[in-house]
Order: C-alpha cells, then sequence, then structure tokens
C-alpha cells in the first residue's frame, strides 16, 4: 500500500468521524445545556475498543463504525431510574427540551454543512462549468465509467463529428436514441487520440423539448472563481439549501416509485466517492462531506422510530394526547422501525457489493 493510498484512506476515515461526531455532540451539548446526564458518548456501535470515563460519562470508539450514539440517563424505554437521577433523567424533562436534545443532532449536520460550503466557496471559489467539452467528473457505474472514460479526458469527435462545446458534445449524446457512440478522446498522459465507444442510457423524464434524455454519466469540467467571505457566506445558505431540497425530493421520488431503490448507495459508495473527492483535492472534500452532512440529517429526520425522526415523531403524539405513548406501543414502534433499518442497510450494502461486481 503507498503513501498515496494511506492519504485517501485517512481522508476517507476523517470524513465519516467527523460527520458522526458532530451528529452525536449536537445531542450531547444540549442535553448537557438542560441539565440531563449523559452515560456514554460512543462513536460507533457494538463492542468497546477504546474509552475513557471523565466525570459521570465514558466517551468511546466501538467495534462497528456505522454510526454513534449518546445514552442518556433514562433515555431507554422501560429503563429504571434512581430516585437521585430523576431530576436529571431525559423522560423527566419539558417537552420542548427534548425536542431540542432530539433535533440538536440533524441540526448539527446541517450547520456544518453550511460551514463547510462557505469554508469551501471563501478558500477555494466557486466551481463555474468551462465550455470545452471535457470530463470533470464521472457518475458512478454509469456508461462512461464501463467504458473507461476518466476525468480531465477532452471529447474531440463523437461518430466522425467534431465537436467544439459540452453542448456540441450533450446534443449528440441526447439525440443518439440509445445507440452505440463512437468517441475520439484526447488523453494527457496519451500521445495519440483515443477512440471509446460507450451506450447512451435513457433518463427518466423528459428535456426540455419534450424529448426523451439519453446520458452517458459524466459532468462538465469547472474552474474556480474567488468569491468575497461575504458572498461565500451567502453561497454556503444556499447550497445547504438546495442540497436540503434535492434529498428530500428524492426522497419523495423513492416513496413513490419513481426512483429506483437500486440509485441508493450505502457506506461503501460513500467510501469510494469520498476517496475520489479527496484524490481531487481538498476543495472537492469539503463539498462532499457537507453534502453527507445533510444527507445524515435529512435521513435521521424520517419518521421512523429508532431514528430521531421516530422520536420527534413521539414527543408530537405526546404533544396532541397530553401524555408519552404508551411503554407497549412505543416498544411495539421500536422493533417494527429496527426491522427497517435492519432492510435498509441490507439493500444499500447488497447495491454496493452488486456495483463492485458489476
Amino acid at each position: 500500500m503507498d503513501l498515496s493510498t494511506l492519504d485517501v484512506i485517512w481522508k476517507v476515515v476523517l470524513v465519516f468521524g467527523l460527520i458522526v461526531f458532530v451528529h452525536e455532540l449536537g445531542h450531547f451539548s444540549l442535553a448537557k445545556l438542560v441539565g440531563v446526564g449523559v452515560e456514554r458518548f460512543s462513536l460507533g456501535f457494538g463492542p468497546k475498543l477504546v474509552g475513557r470515563t471523565v466525570g459521570e460519562t465514558e466517551y468511546l470508539i466501538s467495534a462497528v463504525p456505522l454510526g454513534g450514539y449518546v445514552k442518556m440517563v433514562g433515555e431507554e424505554t422501560g429503563e429504571e431510574i434512581a430516585p437521585e437521577d430523576i431530576p436529571r433523567s431525559f423522560p423527566h424533562q419539558s417537552l420542548l427540551s427534548r425536542f431540542l436534545i432530539v433535533a440538536a443532532g440533524p441540526c448539527a449536520n446541517i450547520v456544518t454543512a453550511f460551514v463547510l460550503f462557505g469554508l469551501a466557496f471563501a478558500s477555494f471559489g466557486i466551481p463555474v462549468a468551462v465550455d470545452e467539452a471535457r470530463v470533470g467528473g464521472i457518475v458512478p457505474d454509469s456508461p462512461a465509467q464501463q467504458a473507461g472514460l476518466q476525468p480531465g479526458d477532452e471529447i474531440m469527435s463523437i461518430a466522425g463529428s467534431r465537436v467544439h462545446t459540452w453542448e456540441d458534445m450533450a446534443e449528440h449524446i441526447r439525440s443518439s436514441g440509445g445507440a452505440e457512440l463512437s468517441l475520439q478522446v484526447r488523453r494527457a498522459d496519451s500521445p495519440q487520440p483515443l477512440e471509446v465507444v460507450v451506450s447512451p442510457e435513457l433518463r427518466q423524464g423528459m428535456d426540455q423539448d419534450g424529448r426523451e434524455r439519453y446520458a452517458i454519466g459524466i459532468m462538465p469540467d469547472t474552474r474556480l472563481e474567488p468569491v468575497s467571505v461575504g458572498r461565500a457566506v451567502v453561497l454556503g445558505a444556499e447550497q445547504t439549501w438546495a442540497i436540503s431540497v434535492l434529498i428530500v425530493q428524492t426522497v419523495g421520488q423513492l416513496l413513490q416509485g419513481k426512483v429506483s431503490t437500486k440509485e441508493l448507495g450505502g457506506p461503501i459508495l460513500i467510501a469510494q466517492v469520498a476517496g475520489q473527492q479527496a484524490q481531487r483535492g481538498l476543495s472537492y472534500l469539503l463539498h462532499f462531506t457537507a453534502v453527507i452532512n445533510v444527507n445524515l440529517a435529512i435521513f435521521n429526520l424520517l419518521p421512523i422510530p429508532i431514528l430521531d425522526g421516530g422520536h420527534l415523531l413521539f414527543l408530537f403524539i405526546e404533544l396532541l394526547i397530553g401524555r408519552p405513548p404508551s411503554l407497549r406501543s412505543r416498544e411495539m414502534a421500536l422493533r417494527v422501525g429496527f426491522v427497517v433499518i435492519i432492510s435498509l442497510v441490507v439493500l444499500v450494502f447488497y447495491n454496493d457489493i452488486a456495483r463492485l461486481v458489476r
């Protein structure tokens, strides 16, 4: 394993660790602020690898690196609470305090995304697409990746027709009808042009002219345009909002069956993309980390028991009926939520492994 590979690995680990840490720190900070006791702060699940107790809280790193958790006094359903711990237990706080503690995790991820976007814009500028027919990025598992196209490739002609701009190239692909295309490509490390054969795939929806949309899964190359700090802050907020809206829309399309569950990716895909972004530079890695923070926030707000959104749903029901849902109903809901999450984990791992096999 060479040094460049090790460099990518530690950056990927740092991305995962930062996202989970920020989320759990949100819960932890609000719990401490309102006077709730915190027994454990864990990065990861399962058996403890390393840990240290400071005050009343045990801080640890656990064996399964698929998230983390904060264990508060009295938090678990049906847990017995010592009389002296009742004032500082989670269930005995006001409804507002419990709401803020639960919501603090996703909110921390959203704030982190905003900071990272703003930092990236202020430090490196904003990406502006160049007009040349040059590949800036490749969509994983796309026809372009399968054909061997690489970032930095300049597409000179398609089916013998010269292309001068990105729009020229895109129009050839859109109007291909899915027929196999021969691309003449100039690559930086090759003295002679290469011929790449690619088959465009049909995308859902129509283009602005009402035609079927065909694509090969490439993104345009960009250049960075400097911006002021004030402008970077505004852009950071706009980007965070835009990504949030896009993710919510995608979740809605998944539930409606408009987007296939095969598009879902898990930790393996995230690690792959994080590694690609780390190789492209710090600016790309900051943007990617911000996007994953927003993804985690939105996912955790889904109304599924055992997720933050499920806990917020319980609190909303308590507000409506004037008391917490019964212990039995909460236990049943948590079992259902556990099955849903496990099923989702199995699905995304299956998708990840299927992509690797392909």
